[in-house]
């Protein structure tokens, strides 16, 4: 009973303390009014919802910063990402969903908020709503597209994310392949990097990296925010009250805000992560119809595949998970106990890599055991091991033919250790012969996870494996 009510007042002192060091911080925050004189809004559902937007506001960014990190140019004054957030009723799964700047949308009416000329409802890509009417329209704009109602607005620029992201102590990230964007300078070699906020902020801008453009950006801001709840729910800011009072102050005092989010919201939101793993969040972004939708005045926009968005939204009201499976269900243990491994992103999906085995020793079924680990983590093996030209291999062997040399690279990574050999004209199939050296074969998963009726993909889907 002394240890119960020893425990009881610490955990009554903890909340207290909570408390204490978050008081001060609402006077820091810069406030806006996005549902001043809103009317005819959807009807709540469950759970909580955020309209997340990013601005390209640069006003407090150093000229040092503004060359290492590509900022130069004019700001346009609209939102360069917009993002919906849902924090579940349990609040044990929050689900982001990216909604294309580009989107073709149309405005409902009202007044410009730099020329005070009144607007009929038109239509324009959604991230002009802000640069017409602010967070007002942007929010309007969201909820007509969506019927989800807003709860709270937040608004971050490129200062606040990058001080937010040092505040935590960076964020860890990994690509499958070298990353390259002349516009914003982002170069990334294929493994895993430690990002400050500077260098953050050039993964998360950068969208000439690949043909996906926007839409590949997207996928990697959802990256980039499931290693930020990954990071602050693993390093003990969460449950650390001077240290959490520091990033929240961060953030706070950083970003433009709803009236009535503030840090009470961010102590409750901290609560509730602390019981969060990587599975608890989902990532989506809105089913698209068509990619180059031409509309005369505004040149090509996203165009929103209806039937599918309103299931994903109906689906969010609902406060229903996206993923086929609840995304804050806990991993099943793996046999003999502990934790699953956690699959290596890579470039080319393994089922789509077909892969021949050969025993390049004398250890009797060791091609038959290779075989069997390949398959077992995706690749199309032939399931017909054979016997290798040499009995002697130390080390394993991939050899390839050049045009499949990602392919290749894919099937390396699942054999840590082995020799890549190039031999043109041997075909699509790869040849791993076993050597003496072999151990076991790494999980591996497509680099893009998502999956589903909605594609979406979970937080230990697109984090860093372990």
């Amino acid at each position: 009973m002394r240890f119960a009510g020893g425990l009881a007042v610490v955990v009554l002192s903890c909340g207290a303390v909570g408390h204490a060091v978050m008081t001060g911080l609402d006077t820091g925050i810069d406030r806006v009014d996005p549902f001043k004189d809103m009317k005819n809004r959807p009807q709540a559902g469950h759970g909580m919802n955020f309209l997340l937007v990013g601005t390209d506001g640069r006003d407090k960014i150093t000229p040092e910063e503004k060359r290492e990190y590509r900022l130069g140019g004019a700001p346009c004054h609209c939102t360069d990402t917009i993002m919906l957030v849902h924090l579940s009723a349990d609040r044990d799964r929050a689900t982001v969903i990216s909604l294309p700047r580009d989107s073709y949308a149309e405005v409902p009416a009202h007044q410009d908020q730099n020329t005070g000329r009144p607007h009929k409802a038109h239509a324009v890509k959604l991230n002009a709503a802000y640069s017409e009417g602010g967070p007002n329209l942007t929010v309007r704009t969201v909820e007509n597209m969506t019927r989800v109602k807003i709860d709270h607005y937040l608004e971050v620029d490129f200062t606040s994310f990058m001080k937010t992201v040092d505040a935590v102590g960076g964020v860890t990230i990994c690509t499958a392949k070298t990353m390259r964007d002349s516009y914003t300078g982002l170069e990334l070699l294929p493994g895993t990097h430690r990002l400050t906020g500077g260098q953050a902020l050039q993964y998360v801008r950068s969208r000439h990296v690949d043909g996906a453009a926007d839409l590949g950006r997207m996928q990697r801001q959802q990256r980039f925010i499931a290693a930020l709840i990954k990071q602050a729910t693993s390093s003990g800011v969460l449950l650390n009250p001077v240290k959490f009072k520091q990033v929240s102050s961060t953030l706070l005092g950083s970003v433009r805000a709803d009236r009535d989010f503030g840090s009470e919201q961010m102590l409750a939101l901290g609560q509730a992560m602390r019981g969060f793993t990587p599975s608890s969040s989902e990532f989506a972004s809105v089913p698209v119809g068509d990619t180059a939708y031409e509309v005369k005045g505004i040149g090509s926009t996203v165009k929103w595949d209806e039937a599918k968005a309103a299931k994903l939204f109906e689906s969010l009201r609902e406060d229903r998970p996206l993923a086929d499976a609840p995304a804050g269900r806990p991993a099943q243990p793996a046999q003999g106990g502990g934790r699953p491994p956690t699959a290596v992103p890579v470039d080319v999906p393994p089922d789509e890599i077909r892969v021949q085995v050969e025993n390049g020793t004398r250890i009797a079924g060791l091609g038959g055991r290779v075989d069997s680990a390949l398959r077992a983590t995706g690749f199309d093996t032939t399931g017909v091991p054979g016997a290798g030209a040499r009995r002697d291999v130390k080390r394993t062997v991939i050899t390839y033919d050049p045009r499949w040399d990602r392919s290749a690279r894919t099937v390396a990574t699942a054999l840590p250790g082995s020799e890549l050999r190039a031999v043109p004209g041997q075909g699509r199939t790869v040849l791993v012969t076993a050597g003496t050296d072999y151990q076991k074969v790494i999980p591996v998963r497509a680099d893009d996870p998502y999956r589903g009726q909605f594609a979406v993909a979970t937080g230990d889907q697109v984090n860093c494996g372990t």
